[in-house]
């Protein structure tokens, strides 16, 4: 399938962009293992430790993820200075990107730990609400380390490098789940925490991620040409101008993709833990699968801007449609083998005869709105390295919240035009899967009128 994309492009680019996207895949995987490992060991302990993790992970998820894209928006900057060889720019950009770090963790820590409007205003179940601050108290703390660690990352993959931060999440991922195992059920002389031991073992993570990173980009003569390691300047108005006109816009539509996502786990909450849990078995194989699209994603953006950096448009424009073909044809593999092997997958998570069979209806959705997710997720990364931001904000904004999260809300309790109230999950993924599909096809006509302009202009 794939032999058939590289024979039709560009056989070097392809190979270039197959072994960023593996690389990094393998990276998100471990990743995202932390949310397997959590979601598991919650829901061994204790039906109430897994809905609780779902709304807590739900409301951190939101803020850590919206403010990595003021972080990772950066990538197509960096790509671009290291195609035009500007290596020696990078390490003053870098810097001034520490400034939106820290403005980033402190509204991030304060939404963290004053939660109680957020799930009073979702209707969380007040029995749920101490454990969920519980929970959130703990992984606050740990904001900024994941925070710091993310920059490490995407200078690494601008660089077309992220060998280290692969094998640093992969080797993080023992740490959790040794640490989330015995924090949560206890033992050799530790009392037993339940969901807020997941919390610490992901406190102990991010802080270990974010120290041996830091550690690599002083020490690895990969980074030396960056010239990161010098006095820290001023900010710089310019320079943090150009984030924000970039990151901004690219981090409210994350915002918004998120919230429409995690939004759905605090308003299920209202049907009780065995619909809860379900939906957080849904939400981790979607996060699983949402892997392989974005690593595609984040390596189609890295190869593209280098190549823009470099002066060539066309060769550009021929690595947008490799890394998009390339996400549609193993989204749809991803999607049908979810849909046959979902009643194989939901008894991993859970033996719980009530979550099993919501869980196990949900898992057909989450194959049709994978299809969709894989084709708007590398279309919007792609669409920042040619700084279209806003546009897909508005397409979010109408779309995920609109039709995917108000349309949802209204199926699941009161209905929609002549269908009556659902009063189950599969409301909120069956507009969320329609809400892509249209997205899915915006982004992808705005990708191919904008990077053909770009051909346009370079051979002007």
């Amino acid at each position: 399938m794939l032999s058939a994309v590289r024979r039709v492009f560009s056989r070097r680019d392809f190979d270039v962009v197959a072994k960023h996207a593996a690389t990094v895949f393998v990276g998100q995987i471990a990743v995202m293992g932390f949310g397997v490992v959590d979601t598991i060991v919650a829901g061994r302990h204790a039906e109430a430790s897994l809905a609780a993790l779902s709304v807590g992970s739900a409301i951190f998820v939101t803020v850590y993820v919206s403010l990595m894209g003021l972080l990772q928006a950066l990538l197509p900057i960096w790509s671009e200075m290291h195609g035009a060889r500007r290596h020696a720019d990078i390490g003053p950009s870098l810097r001034q990107s520490l400034y939106i770090c820290m403005a980033a963790s402190a509204v991030g820590m304060a939404v963290l730990f004053h939660p109680a409007p957020i799930l009073r205003w979702t209707e969380v179940p007040t029995d749920l609400q101490p454990l969920v601050e519980s929970y959130l108290a703990v992984v606050g703390w740990s904001l900024p380390a994941a925070l710091l660690f993310r920059v490490f990352s995407t200078v690494s993959q601008a660089l077309g490098k992220p060998q280290l931060v692969t094998w640093l999440q992969a080797v993080s991922l023992l740490v959790k789940l040794s640490l989330s195992i015995w924090f949560t059920f206890g033992g050799l002389g530790l009392a037993p925490m339940g969901v807020v031991g997941c919390a610490w073992a992901t406190f102990a993570v991010n802080f270990f991620l974010c120290g041996v990173g830091w550690m690599l980009l002083r020490t690895q003569s990969l980074y030396a040409p960056t010239q990161i390691w010098r006095k820290l300047e001023r900010p710089h108005g310019p320079t943090l101008l150009q984030f924000a006109q970039l990151g901004v816009p690219a981090s409210l539509s994350i915002l918004v993709e998120i919230t429409s996502f995690t939004l759905m786990a605090l308003y299920v909450a209202r049907m009780g833990t065995a619909a809860s849990g379900a939906h957080q078995i849904a939400a981790n194989v979607t996060a699983l699968m949402y892997m392989v699209p974005l690593s595609l994603a984040i390596a189609t953006s890295a190869r593209a801007s280098y190549w823009r950096g470099a002066g060539d448009e066309r060769r550009a424009r021929h690595v947008v449609f490799m890394g998009l073909l390339s996400a549609m044809l193993l989204a749809a593999v991803l999607s049908c083998v979810v849909l046959i092997g979902r009643y194989w997958i939901v008894p991993v998570y859970t033996h719980t005869p009530e979550v099993t069979a919501i869980a196990v209806g949900l898992l057909a959705w989450v194959s049709l709105y994978h299809l969709a997710d894989a084709t708007q997720t590398v279309s919007i990364f792609v669409l920042r390295s040619y700084r279209i931001t806003f546009a897909p904000l508005l397409v979010y904004c109408g779309l995920l919240w609109g039709m995917g999260l108000w349309g949802g809300f209204r199926l699941a309790y009161s209905g929609l035009g002549s269908i009556s109230a659902l009063h189950s999950p599969i409301a909120f993924w069956m507009c969320a899967a329609g809400a892509l599909v249209l997205a899915a096809a915006c982004f992808v006509a705005l990708l191919q009128q904008v990077t053909r302009k770009a051909v346009q202009r370079s051979l002007a």
